[in-house]
């Protein structure tokens, strides 16, 4: 069974960092697309990092040079690491995955991906 479970978030303050962690099961990682999306008050959800094999990593202009995304084939789980949050950093972060190859910044843009984690919220106070 395809399962996604996201952990790693809570409340942190402007300026400081968190890992989210987002473990797998049911995907092959070398047929893996998978990404990190943020779900904030007020706003749409967007796609804020992605990852795909043989593909560029794609980042949002928001995250750009702060966050990173990576993968651990050996523990199937994809990471974000977050630092020098800002307080427009909060909202709910989501985990999701295809097990196709599809661009990594294509991913991050889809409205058609099948699996997702639960959200895991992160706040960043001010």
């Amino acid at each position: 069974d395809v399962q996604l479970q996201a952990s790693g978030g809570g409340l942190v303050q402007t300026g400081g960092s968190l890992r989210l962690s987002c473990a797998l099961s049911g995907f092959a990682f070398e047929d893996l697309s998978a990404g990190w999306f943020r779900h904030s008050p007020g706003k749409e959800r967007e796609g804020i990092a992605c990852i795909s094999s043989r593909t560029p990593t794609y980042y949002a202009d928001s995250v750009k040079g702060r966050f990173t995304i990576s993968t651990d084939n050996t523990k199937s789980t994809v990471y974000l690491q977050m630092n020098n949050l800002e307080p427009e950093d909060t909202g709910t972060y989501y985990c999701a995955a295809e097990g196709v190859l599809i661009r990594a910044a294509a991913f991050c843009r889809s409205r058609l991906i099948g699996y997702w984690g639960k959200g895991t919220l992160v706040t960043v106070s001010s």
